[in-house]
């Protein structure tokens, strides 16, 4: 018999993604998100959209079609414990806001096992991590406390490799995949939380999906790997590629982030990859540069950062910050990221002033 899972994923844009997938599988979900987002998608459900190989176009999953049981709602008046995994799909600063917070200690103090699909690891995850001090790392975070009650079993990282974006011109249920890339996660502490990704795993991977005229196999799947190291080698990418979108005086897309100055950007690739095999990363757990420079090919706008930067944004996630305070903490320095560093730390700045 085949085991569905409920599922709550804090953060509805991103994880419309993931929870497409889990949808297709038969699992129940529940997505936290604002109040606006929570009516359309119970009115209307989700529809992400992703291009598949040898197929003109996207294909568009809508959540109404499939098995699985969507429903959205509010932080407020959610009990973590009637869930088997919680996936954490928001911006590492949101989980402070009002409501979100509340139920972030919940989650930990119900000890539910926890999946963050963001791109700053979540602090409970970093002390996981064989000779790293967390606490070193605390300064990076718009507000560590919201991660204090976590106990570091409890929690994993998935590598949100995956691209995805919200259309401009759609309703906020729409989600467009760019990247299809997977979504690679670290095994749990324990085998029974593992045991829970490994079943989603299979589930996933064993999805055909009909549309109309054929069942095909559709991109992005979850692989669960043993090793810690493996969703770090998202650090190599962010920094290369996300935050060198980064400029004083604007920003530049992906794309040209990483082939405008092709050996620059091999050069900070491969600083932060021996940083992730300083901490003790095998090489195969890593991703080859000429594999990332292809995939950025394909990006032709700017990250999520550099967007939320040049929005006007007061805190963003620093991935930027957290590999240099980890280097520094293993006696590592690059002039290249110590700049991307100073560069955003500056336009924080003047943002919170403008605010």
């Amino acid at each position: 018999m085949h085991k569905t899972y409920k599922i709550l994923i804090m953060g509805a844009s991103y994880g419309s993604l993931l929870a497409s997938k889990l949808l297709l599988a038969g699992h129940t979900v529940k997505l936290i998100c604002l109040p606006a987002e929570a009516e359309l998608m119970n009115q209307e459900g989700i529809r992400v959209r992703l291009p598949v190989k040898g197929r003109d176009g996207l294909v568009e999953i809508d959540s109404r079609k499939l098995p699985g049981k969507l429903s959205a709602g509010g932080p407020q008046g959610v009990n973590p414990a009637d869930f088997d995994l919680v996936a954490l799909a928001m911006q590492e600063p949101q989980y402070r806001s009002p409501g979100v917070r509340e139920l972030l200690d919940a989650v930990a103090k119900a000890r539910v096992p926890c999946m963050s699909i963001m791109n700053m690891p979540p602090l409970p995850y970093l002390a996981r991590i064989p000779g790293l001090s967390a606490d070193a790392c605390r300064g990076c975070y718009t507000d560590p406390t919201v991660w204090d009650s976590f106990d570091p079993k409890m929690m994993t990282l998935c590598s949100p490799d995956p691209q995805a974006f919200r259309p401009p011109k759609e309703k906020v249920n729409v989600l467009q995949v760019s990247l299809p890339t997977n979504f690679k996660a670290a095994r749990f502490d324990s085998d029974a939380h593992t045991a829970i990704l490994r079943d989603l795993e299979s589930d996933i991977e064993a999805i055909r999906f009909d549309t109309g005229g054929a069942r095909i196999e559709l991109p992005v799947k979850l692989k669960v790997h043993d090793s810690v190291f493996v969703p770090l080698a998202k650090w190599s990418m962010l920094l290369t590629g996300n935050y060198r979108c980064i400029q004083k005086d604007g920003m530049r897309s992906i794309k040209d982030a990483v082939h405008t100055d092709i050996e620059a950007s091999r050069s900070v690739y491969t600083w932060v990859a021996k940083l992730c095999m300083f901490l003790g990363a095998a090489e195969k757990d890593l991703v080859p540069f000429e594999k990332y420079a292809a995939a950025a090919q394909g990006l032709a706008g700017p990250s999520s950062a550099a967007r939320a930067l040049f929005g006007g944004a007061p805190n963003i996630e620093r991935v930027d910050r957290l590999v240099q305070t980890i280097a520094k903490q293993k006696g590592m320095q690059s002039d290249a990221v110590d700049a991307v560093v100073a560069l955003v730390d500056a336009r924080l700045e003047a943002n919170r002033k403008a605010a």
